[in-house]
Protein backbone atom coordinates (compact mmCIF):
# COMPACT_ATOMS: atom_id res chain seq x y z
CA UNK A 1 0.00 0.00 0.00
CA UNK A 2 1.49 3.69 -1.19
CA UNK A 3 2.26 5.97 1.67
CA UNK A 4 1.40 9.84 1.44
CA UNK A 5 4.39 12.00 2.67
CA UNK A 6 4.62 15.64 2.16
CA UNK A 7 8.13 17.44 1.83
CA UNK A 8 7.22 21.30 3.29
CA UNK A 9 9.93 23.66 2.25
CA UNK A 10 9.65 27.25 3.34
CA UNK A 11 11.26 30.49 1.13
CA UNK A 12 12.72 29.50 -2.62
CA UNK A 13 16.47 29.95 -3.04
CA UNK A 14 17.41 31.57 -5.79
CA UNK A 15 18.98 31.60 -8.46
CA UNK A 16 18.36 27.31 -7.63
CA UNK A 17 16.83 25.41 -4.70
CA UNK A 18 19.11 22.52 -3.48
CA UNK A 19 16.59 21.74 -0.90
CA UNK A 20 14.19 21.37 -3.61
CA UNK A 21 16.10 19.07 -5.79
CA UNK A 22 16.85 16.74 -2.86
CA UNK A 23 13.04 16.42 -2.25
CA UNK A 24 12.66 15.80 -5.72
CA UNK A 25 15.30 13.29 -5.78
CA UNK A 26 14.10 11.77 -2.88
CA UNK A 27 11.00 11.85 -3.91
CA UNK A 28 11.45 9.46 -7.35
CA UNK A 29 13.74 6.93 -5.59
CA UNK A 30 10.87 6.69 -2.20
CA UNK A 31 8.49 5.19 -5.06
CA UNK A 32 9.93 2.17 -4.95
CA UNK A 33 9.41 1.53 -0.89
CA UNK A 34 6.03 2.65 -1.89
CA UNK A 35 5.77 6.39 -0.87
CA UNK A 36 4.38 9.09 -2.60
CA UNK A 37 5.86 12.27 -2.40
CA UNK A 38 4.66 15.65 -2.59
CA UNK A 39 6.22 18.39 -1.94
CA UNK A 40 4.40 21.83 -0.77
CA UNK A 41 6.17 24.93 0.03
CA UNK A 42 4.53 27.88 2.61
CA UNK A 43 4.27 30.68 0.66
CA UNK A 44 5.12 33.08 3.67
CA UNK A 45 7.46 35.52 1.51
CA UNK A 46 4.57 35.94 -1.08
CA UNK A 47 1.46 35.84 0.61
CA UNK A 48 2.60 36.87 4.41
CA UNK A 49 2.90 34.49 7.26
CA UNK A 50 -1.06 34.83 7.99
CA UNK A 51 -2.10 34.23 5.05
CA UNK A 52 0.60 31.29 4.47
CA UNK A 53 -0.15 29.44 7.77
CA UNK A 54 -4.14 29.67 6.64
CA UNK A 55 -3.12 27.86 3.47
CA UNK A 56 -1.54 25.69 5.72
CA UNK A 57 -4.05 24.88 8.00
CA UNK A 58 -6.48 24.24 5.11
CA UNK A 59 -3.70 21.67 3.39
CA UNK A 60 -3.07 19.71 6.67
CA UNK A 61 -6.29 18.92 7.35
CA UNK A 62 -5.83 16.21 4.90
CA UNK A 63 -1.88 14.72 7.02
CA UNK A 64 -3.48 13.58 9.69
CA UNK A 65 -1.15 10.50 10.49
CA UNK A 66 0.95 11.13 7.23
CA UNK A 67 4.31 11.55 7.39
CA UNK A 68 5.85 15.48 6.98
CA UNK A 69 9.12 15.83 6.23
CA UNK A 70 10.13 19.52 7.31
CA UNK A 71 13.38 21.22 5.30
CA UNK A 72 14.93 23.00 7.28
CA UNK A 73 17.02 26.01 6.62
CA UNK A 74 17.08 29.43 8.66
CA UNK A 75 17.20 31.22 5.12
CA UNK A 76 14.10 29.31 4.06
CA UNK A 77 11.87 30.78 7.48
CA UNK A 78 13.34 33.82 8.12
CA UNK A 79 14.90 36.26 5.54
CA UNK A 80 17.74 37.22 8.10
CA UNK A 81 18.11 33.86 9.16
CA UNK A 82 16.03 34.56 12.41
CA UNK A 83 13.49 31.68 11.62
CA UNK A 84 11.29 31.14 14.86
CA UNK A 85 8.17 31.78 12.92
CA UNK A 86 9.12 27.79 11.72
CA UNK A 87 7.64 26.88 15.14
CA UNK A 88 3.84 28.08 14.17
CA UNK A 89 4.46 26.01 11.19
CA UNK A 90 4.96 23.19 13.48
CA UNK A 91 2.49 24.18 15.44
CA UNK A 92 0.18 24.00 12.62
CA UNK A 93 0.82 20.20 11.48
CA UNK A 94 0.80 19.17 15.74
CA UNK A 95 -2.56 20.29 15.46
CA UNK A 96 -3.26 18.62 12.47
CA UNK A 97 -2.01 15.33 13.77
CA UNK A 98 0.47 14.93 11.19
CA UNK A 99 3.57 12.75 12.34
CA UNK A 100 6.75 15.52 12.09
CA UNK A 101 9.81 14.87 10.74
CA UNK A 102 12.43 17.54 10.77
CA UNK A 103 15.38 17.77 8.29
CA UNK A 104 18.31 19.57 9.43
CA UNK A 105 19.99 20.96 6.39
CA UNK A 106 21.93 23.89 8.33
CA UNK A 107 23.56 21.57 10.77
CA UNK A 108 24.82 24.44 12.93
CA UNK A 109 23.83 28.02 13.78
CA UNK A 110 25.42 30.52 11.54
CA UNK A 111 29.07 31.64 12.52
CA UNK A 112 30.01 35.42 13.19
CA UNK A 113 31.35 38.08 15.41
CA UNK A 114 28.99 40.53 15.33
CA UNK A 115 26.59 41.18 18.29
CA UNK A 116 24.05 40.48 15.49
CA UNK A 117 25.41 37.48 14.66
CA UNK A 118 25.56 36.53 18.11
CA UNK A 119 21.69 37.36 18.64
CA UNK A 120 21.19 35.37 15.41
CA UNK A 121 22.77 32.70 16.53
CA UNK A 122 21.28 32.32 19.69
CA UNK A 123 17.97 32.30 17.88
CA UNK A 124 18.46 29.88 15.65
CA UNK A 125 20.36 27.16 18.07
CA UNK A 126 17.08 27.90 20.18
CA UNK A 127 14.46 27.18 17.28
CA UNK A 128 16.26 24.36 15.93
CA UNK A 129 16.47 22.66 19.87
CA UNK A 130 12.46 23.48 19.94
CA UNK A 131 11.78 21.62 16.43
CA UNK A 132 13.59 18.56 17.69
CA UNK A 133 11.47 19.08 21.03
CA UNK A 134 7.88 19.37 19.42
CA UNK A 135 9.13 16.83 16.35
CA UNK A 136 8.93 12.74 16.07
CA UNK A 137 11.74 12.34 14.40
CA UNK A 138 15.04 14.68 13.42
CA UNK A 139 16.76 13.86 10.43
CA UNK A 140 20.15 15.10 10.18
CA UNK A 141 22.61 15.50 7.44
CA UNK A 142 25.92 15.56 9.77
CA UNK A 143 26.15 13.28 12.54
CA UNK A 144 24.98 14.40 16.39
CA UNK A 145 28.58 14.05 17.83
CA UNK A 146 29.65 16.77 15.82
CA UNK A 147 26.93 19.20 15.88
CA UNK A 148 27.27 21.61 18.88
CA UNK A 149 23.31 22.48 19.93
CA UNK A 150 22.19 18.60 20.59
CA UNK A 151 22.77 17.09 23.99
CA UNK A 152 24.32 13.61 23.97
CA UNK A 153 21.96 10.80 24.05
CA UNK A 154 19.09 12.18 22.36
CA UNK A 155 16.79 8.99 21.35
CA UNK A 156 14.73 10.44 18.24
CA UNK A 157 17.62 11.69 15.95
CA UNK A 158 19.08 9.64 12.90
CA UNK A 159 21.99 10.78 10.50
CA UNK A 160 21.36 10.77 6.94
CA UNK A 161 23.74 12.55 4.75
CA UNK A 162 22.43 14.24 1.46
CA UNK A 163 23.16 13.12 -1.93
CA UNK A 164 24.30 14.75 -4.96
CA UNK A 165 21.61 16.91 -6.84
CA UNK A 166 22.01 14.23 -10.24
CA UNK A 167 20.53 11.12 -11.75
CA UNK A 168 21.64 7.97 -10.07
CA UNK A 169 24.44 7.29 -11.42
CA UNK A 170 26.27 4.02 -11.99
CA UNK A 171 30.13 4.20 -12.23
CA UNK A 172 32.91 1.97 -13.28
CA UNK A 173 36.40 1.67 -12.77
CA UNK A 174 37.46 3.60 -16.02
CA UNK A 175 35.02 6.70 -15.31
CA UNK A 176 37.46 8.15 -13.21
CA UNK A 177 40.98 6.87 -14.09
CA UNK A 178 43.46 9.50 -14.36
CA UNK A 179 43.83 9.80 -18.35
CA UNK A 180 47.20 9.25 -20.30
CA UNK A 181 46.71 11.25 -23.52
CA UNK A 182 44.69 14.49 -22.05
CA UNK A 183 45.89 17.76 -20.26
CA UNK A 184 44.94 16.96 -16.14
CA UNK A 185 41.44 18.77 -15.28
CA UNK A 186 40.69 20.30 -12.22
CA UNK A 187 36.87 20.73 -11.41
CA UNK A 188 35.02 23.49 -9.41
CA UNK A 189 31.76 22.75 -8.77
CA UNK A 190 30.31 26.59 -7.01
CA UNK A 191 31.41 29.48 -5.26
CA UNK A 192 30.75 31.19 -2.59
CA UNK A 193 29.43 35.12 -3.34
CA UNK A 194 30.67 38.08 -1.51
CA UNK A 195 34.39 38.31 0.56
CA UNK A 196 33.76 34.56 0.98
CA UNK A 197 33.88 34.08 -2.90
CA UNK A 198 36.69 36.34 -3.02
CA UNK A 199 38.81 34.27 -0.48
CA UNK A 200 37.79 31.21 -2.92
CA UNK A 201 39.03 32.20 -5.94
CA UNK A 202 42.74 33.26 -4.12
CA UNK A 203 42.47 30.07 -2.79
CA UNK A 204 42.11 28.17 -5.92
CA UNK A 205 44.25 30.35 -8.42
CA UNK A 206 47.08 29.80 -5.46
CA UNK A 207 46.46 26.43 -5.52
CA UNK A 208 46.02 25.65 -9.38
CA UNK A 209 49.72 28.44 -9.65
CA UNK A 210 51.38 25.59 -7.49
CA UNK A 211 50.26 22.18 -9.41
CA UNK A 212 50.69 23.75 -12.86
CA UNK A 213 54.59 25.47 -12.08
CA UNK A 214 54.96 21.68 -10.88
CA UNK A 215 52.94 19.61 -13.06
CA UNK A 216 52.74 22.07 -16.45
CA UNK A 217 49.42 22.21 -18.86
CA UNK A 218 46.80 22.29 -16.71
CA UNK A 219 42.58 22.34 -17.58
CA UNK A 220 40.55 24.21 -14.88
CA UNK A 221 36.53 24.12 -15.10
CA UNK A 222 35.25 26.45 -12.71
CA UNK A 223 31.01 26.18 -13.06
CA UNK A 224 28.11 26.31 -10.67
CA UNK A 225 26.53 29.08 -8.84
CA UNK A 226 28.22 32.48 -8.82
CA UNK A 227 30.91 31.13 -11.02
CA UNK A 228 30.68 33.15 -13.51
CA UNK A 229 30.94 36.33 -11.28
CA UNK A 230 33.96 35.36 -10.13
CA UNK A 231 35.56 34.80 -14.09
CA UNK A 232 37.46 37.89 -13.83
CA UNK A 233 39.22 37.77 -11.05
CA UNK A 234 40.14 33.81 -11.99
CA UNK A 235 41.20 34.87 -14.88
CA UNK A 236 43.49 37.53 -13.93
CA UNK A 237 44.97 34.84 -11.44
CA UNK A 238 45.35 32.27 -14.33
CA UNK A 239 47.17 34.99 -16.43
CA UNK A 240 50.94 33.43 -17.89
CA UNK A 241 49.77 30.39 -16.65
CA UNK A 242 49.32 27.11 -18.69
CA UNK A 243 46.07 26.49 -17.79
CA UNK A 244 43.19 26.41 -20.11
CA UNK A 245 40.20 28.08 -17.78
CA UNK A 246 36.54 26.89 -18.91
CA UNK A 247 33.53 29.30 -16.89
CA UNK A 248 30.24 28.41 -16.35
CA UNK A 249 27.05 29.73 -14.43
CA UNK A 250 24.31 27.70 -13.28
CA UNK A 251 24.13 24.75 -15.30
CA UNK A 252 21.45 21.67 -16.29
CA UNK A 253 22.19 18.58 -14.33
CA UNK A 254 23.53 16.79 -17.84
CA UNK A 255 25.75 19.53 -18.27
CA UNK A 256 27.15 19.63 -14.51
CA UNK A 257 27.58 15.63 -14.60
CA UNK A 258 29.57 15.67 -17.86
CA UNK A 259 32.03 18.51 -16.77
CA UNK A 260 32.71 16.36 -13.40
CA UNK A 261 32.72 12.68 -15.77
CA UNK A 262 35.33 14.79 -17.81
CA UNK A 263 37.32 16.03 -15.20
CA UNK A 264 40.34 13.99 -12.28
CA UNK A 265 39.49 15.48 -9.48
CA UNK A 266 37.03 18.11 -7.64
CA UNK A 267 38.78 21.11 -5.56
CA UNK A 268 36.43 21.96 -2.80
CA UNK A 269 36.80 25.17 -1.19
CA UNK A 270 33.31 26.09 -0.29
CA UNK A 271 34.08 26.12 3.38
CA UNK A 272 34.99 22.70 5.48
CA UNK A 273 33.71 19.32 3.45
CA UNK A 274 30.79 17.24 5.43
CA UNK A 275 28.14 14.72 4.16
CA UNK A 276 25.82 17.94 3.44
CA UNK A 277 27.71 19.41 1.24
CA UNK A 278 25.87 18.05 -1.88
CA UNK A 279 28.49 19.92 -4.44
CA UNK A 280 31.61 17.86 -2.95
CA UNK A 281 29.47 15.03 -3.02
CA UNK A 282 28.67 15.21 -6.65
CA UNK A 283 32.22 14.80 -7.45
CA UNK A 284 32.13 11.41 -5.05
CA UNK A 285 29.18 10.32 -7.33
CA UNK A 286 30.93 10.66 -10.39
CA UNK A 287 34.18 9.00 -9.06
CA UNK A 288 36.27 11.71 -8.10
CA UNK A 289 38.94 12.21 -5.73
CA UNK A 290 38.16 15.19 -3.69
CA UNK A 291 40.60 17.93 -1.97
CA UNK A 292 38.87 19.95 0.64
CA UNK A 293 39.23 21.72 4.21
CA UNK A 294 38.82 19.62 6.86
CA UNK A 295 36.09 21.08 9.61
CA UNK A 296 34.45 20.57 12.94
CA UNK A 297 31.30 18.51 10.86
CA UNK A 298 33.70 16.33 8.74
CA UNK A 299 33.59 12.64 9.62
CA UNK A 300 32.54 9.56 8.35
CA UNK A 301 31.00 8.73 5.88
CA UNK A 302 32.58 11.49 3.93
CA UNK A 303 35.74 10.93 5.11
CA UNK A 304 35.81 7.26 3.58
CA UNK A 305 35.43 8.34 0.23
CA UNK A 306 38.70 9.42 -1.77
CA UNK A 307 38.84 13.09 0.16
CA UNK A 308 42.35 14.28 0.47
CA UNK A 309 41.77 16.50 3.67
CA UNK A 310 43.96 19.57 4.11
CA UNK A 311 44.80 22.08 6.35
CA UNK A 312 43.42 25.46 6.10
CA UNK A 313 46.34 27.50 7.62
CA UNK A 314 48.67 25.90 5.06
CA UNK A 315 49.02 28.27 2.18
CA UNK A 316 50.66 25.25 -0.19
CA UNK A 317 49.01 22.46 0.81
CA UNK A 318 45.92 22.75 -2.04
CA UNK A 319 48.40 23.02 -4.08
CA UNK A 320 50.24 20.26 -3.23
CA UNK A 321 47.08 18.07 -2.91
CA UNK A 322 46.58 18.62 -6.48
CA UNK A 323 50.15 17.77 -7.77
CA UNK A 324 50.08 14.37 -5.90
CA UNK A 325 46.66 13.69 -6.98
CA UNK A 326 47.25 14.63 -10.73
CA UNK A 327 50.77 12.95 -10.17
CA UNK A 328 50.35 9.86 -9.27
CA UNK A 329 48.48 7.51 -10.43
CA UNK A 330 48.19 4.60 -8.51
CA UNK A 331 47.07 7.17 -5.47
CA UNK A 332 44.20 8.27 -7.72
CA UNK A 333 43.41 5.46 -8.73
CA UNK A 334 43.00 4.34 -4.80
CA UNK A 335 41.11 7.74 -4.39
CA UNK A 336 38.66 7.04 -7.16
CA UNK A 337 37.52 3.53 -6.20
CA UNK A 338 36.96 4.89 -2.17
CA UNK A 339 34.94 7.17 -3.80
CA UNK A 340 32.85 4.92 -5.99
CA UNK A 341 32.45 2.98 -3.02
CA UNK A 342 31.38 5.63 -0.57
CA UNK A 343 28.52 6.84 -3.19
CA UNK A 344 27.20 3.06 -3.44
CA UNK A 345 26.87 2.45 0.03
CA UNK A 346 26.10 6.14 1.50
CA UNK A 347 25.77 8.47 -0.91
CA UNK A 348 23.24 7.19 -4.04
CA UNK A 349 19.89 8.29 -3.70
CA UNK A 350 19.31 3.84 -3.56
CA UNK A 351 21.37 4.07 0.16
CA UNK A 352 19.71 7.26 1.17
CA UNK A 353 16.19 6.67 0.19
CA UNK A 354 16.56 2.89 1.96
CA UNK A 355 17.36 4.99 4.97
CA UNK A 356 14.33 7.35 5.20
CA UNK A 357 12.23 4.21 4.43
CA UNK A 358 13.16 1.88 7.27
CA UNK A 359 12.95 5.19 9.40
CA UNK A 360 9.29 6.06 8.30
CA UNK A 361 8.26 2.87 8.12
CA UNK A 362 8.71 2.20 11.75
CA UNK A 363 5.88 2.18 13.90
CA UNK A 364 5.94 5.43 16.07
CA UNK A 365 6.22 3.62 19.59
CA UNK A 366 9.27 1.80 18.74
CA UNK A 367 10.81 4.52 15.73
CA UNK A 368 12.83 6.06 18.14
CA UNK A 369 16.69 5.78 17.62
Amino acid sequence: MTQPLVALLGRRDEPTDAVEEYCNYLGATLRAHDFATKIVRVPWKDSGWSAALDDLNQKARDWDGHWVLLQYTALAWSLRGFPTKVLRVIKVLRNAGARLAVVYHDAEPYPGSRVVDELRRFVQQYTMRQALRLSDQAILTVPAENLSWISPGQSKVAFIPVGANLPQLVSSAGDSSLRHDQVPTIAVFGVTGGIAGQREVSQITSAVRFAAEKLGDLRLLVFGRHADLAEGALRKGMRDLPVALRVSGVLPEQDVQLLLRSSDVLLFVRGTISSRRSSAIAGIACGLPVIAFAGSETAAPITDAGVVLVPGENKTALGEALVRVLGDRDYHARLAERSRAAYKNHFSWDAIAAHYASLLKTPPEVGRL
